[in-house]
């Protein structure tokens, strides 16, 4: 037939045989937890059509390990192992830079990318599949979300045919450790200073209690699951740490507990997305995912709820993701093309909140916040007071009936004039 090309990847047979050619040869970039075991993995399994050749590091002497083959080339010139004839550049340093340019070399030379960085991922994954399609190499990131849970490859895969309104989960294993801890009566800091010491958090914290973790995972989960492409700077996270041992107590009077939820549905044209602390009933699958698990609910129009759930965190779990993605490509696996459409990100949620005060006693308080709820026309589901504790710093909870979110912040804006308060109230969303 004339007039047709077809072109065979360099590393596979001809179409006729199902065999592979020669391995892939696969350069790691940054070996720290997740590259060493990627490197263990690659190493000690031998899986079939792979072969490590570089490891790239800075100040590489320090990272050197026994346990590899002679043959492995240990680099600290990323442009010599850029250049080399690797087929497959594993980037697991991190960030956007200078890991994005790294990435972005490769892809404009031919070379397949294999990636956990989820913050590069989110803010130019569109950009990047495009650069890989057009020199005919490959972009894989099923590590970037949930390590080593197979939410990515089962959304392009096991989902693609579903229309998917609804992803809620946890998504950041260091805030589900820290949360699942307080939930059973630690307080926030000891908690805190443990998962540094196991390695589960970095010195400075902010990325995971922050939220930002999550929500650079949450924009790529968006752009396969509800098929939106969003700026990850248009989702407001809200930190962890205002959550305090009170708060534990008062969710369980309600049946509920507290944890970090990332969550965006579609409701007609509009697309909501936000990632913060949020009641969790009990009996909800999210209230059981503890220590560094992650969780994440799909909510399909004819499949309905579809639940992917394990450890999310860690470098084993991580590097499990990342070899797989690497045997996807050994023996052909391409990505399913699932379209995606810019979209605009909005806060607004209709859902029950909880409010969290701490008042210096008097009368007419509960009066004045009624009021003020009543104004945005936000009814009262109840109010909760526990005894034993001084009027001068008395903890009190009101939940409220589902409201938009604005119409609370604005209630909030009001309830925070008065004169009563001893520290900023807390307000949480209960997730129903």
């Amino acid at each position: 037939m004339s007039g047709v090309n077809v072109s065979v990847s360099p590393w596979l047979s001809s179409p006729k045989e199902s065999r592979l050619r020669r391995p892939l040869r696969i350069a790691i970039f940054g070996f720290g937890t997740v590259g060493s075991s990627v490197a263990r993995i690659l190493v000690e399994s031998q899986p079939e059509g792979l072969d490590l050749t570089h490891i790239f590091n800075r100040r590489i002497d320090r990272k050197r390990v026994d346990w590899t083959p002679a043959s492995v080339e240990w680099s600290e010139d990323a442009d010599a192992v850029l250049a080399s004839n690797v087929d497959v550049i594993v980037e697991l340093a991190g960030g956007l830079d200078p890991a994005g340019n790294w990435v972005r070399r490769a892809l404009d030379a031919g070379k397949s990318v294999v990636t956990a960085n989820k913050k590069l991922i989110a803010s130019h994954g569109v950009e990047l599949e495009r650069l890989a399609e057009a020199r005919g190499g490959h972009l894989k990131y099923g590590a970037a979300v949930a390590g080593g849970i197979p939410v990515i490859p089962g959304l392009e895969q096991g989902l693609a045919g579903d229309r998917i309104d609804r992803v809620v989960g946890i998504l950041n294993g260091t805030c589900n450790f820290i949360l699942s801890q307080m939930d059973e009566g630690a307080e926030y800091a000891a908690v805190l200073a443990e998962a540094q010491k196991r390695g589960y958090a970095e010195a400075d914290p902010t990325e995971d209690v922050g939220g930002f973790d999550a929500r650079a995972k949450l924009a790529i989960l968006m752009r396969l699951a509800l098929r939106a492409v969003v700026d990850p700077e248009e989702i407001q996270p809200r930190a962890i740490t205002q959550v305090s041992a009170i708060d534990f107590t008062y969710a369980r009077d309600l049946g509920c507990t507290i944890r970090q939820i990332a969550r965006a549905e579609r409701t007609g044209g509009a697309i909501a997305a936000t990632v913060g602390p949020m009641l969790v009933a009990q009996r909800s699958p999210l209230a059981w995912s503890r220590g560094t698990e992650n969780m994440v609910i799909f909510t399909g129009q004819f499949g309905g709820d579809v639940v992917f759930s394990g450890h999310g965190a860690g470098g084993q779990p991580t590097a499990v993701a990342v070899v797989s993605d690497l045997l996807a490509l050994a023996h052909g696996s391409r990505r399913v093309e699932i379209p995606a459409v810019q979209a605009s990100v909005s806060a607004e949620f209709e859902v029950p909140h909880y409010i969290r005060l701490l008042v210096d006693d008097r009368p007419g308080i509960v009066a004045e916040i009624t009021g003020y709820l009543a104004r945005e026309r936000i009814n009262i589901r109840a109010i909760l007071q526990r005894p034993g504790y001084p009027p001068h710093a008395l903890p009190f909870v009101v939940t409220v009936e589902p409201c938009k979110s604005s119409a609370l912040q604005r209630a909030l804006a009001s309830i925070r004039t008065m004169n009563c308060h001893r520290a900023e109230p807390l307000d949480l969303q209960m997730l129903e």
